[in-house]
């Protein structure tokens, strides 16, 4: 499982390696939430895709290693302790907005500028995902009970249309 500690610890750990990531998945939308509503079982970063190379460089000095790779659209760190990282790998534009490669090259994920917002993950204000960007992603598949959920959550705080 991915703790609270470990997030804030692999959010400190990017941050002092100079790399610049938001949060998604469940601990982006826990941070939205303003609080934590389950077990993770990983932590799900978006990077600059030009970061890569410190990313991976500052997760291997705290003993992650590689073990998934579907590149250009994400790739998996894991901890011999058990925390995982998705790693999605994102080309940003000059008006803020980024695009993420994703496993169909003619449809990639799209960022706009305005989903990259903030939350809390404990006291510390974290990089993370819109509500409506979290919906938007969790469409296109059948849902797990967290994912469900987790969409209630949104939906309840936010307002916003989540489909399920």
């Amino acid at each position: 499982m991915m703790t609270r500690n470990d997030v804030l610890a692999v959010l400190d750990l990017l941050r002092e390696a100079g790399t610049d990531v938001v949060i998604a998945g469940g601990w982006g939308i826990d941070a939205l939430l303003g609080e934590e509503t389950r077990e993770h079982r990983d932590l799900d970063l978006l990077h600059r895709r030009e970061q890569e190379a410190g990313v991976v460089a500052a997760l291997e000095s705290a003993g992650y290693a590689e073990t998934l790779d579907w590149r250009p659209a994400r790739f998996v760190l894991s901890h011999p302790s058990g925390p995982e990282i998705d790693l999605h790998p994102l080309e940003f534009a000059a008006d803020g907005s980024a695009v993420q490669s994703s496993l169909d090259p003619a449809e990639p994920f799209r960022y706009p500028a305005a989903c990259f917002v903030t939350g809390t993950i404990g006291t510390a204000t974290v990089r993370c995902i819109s509500a409506e960007q979290q919906a938007l992603f969790h469409q296109g598949y059948e849902p797990a009970g967290h994912d469900v959920a987790d969409m209630r959550r949104l939906a309840e705080k936010f307002g916003i249309d989540t489909h399920f």
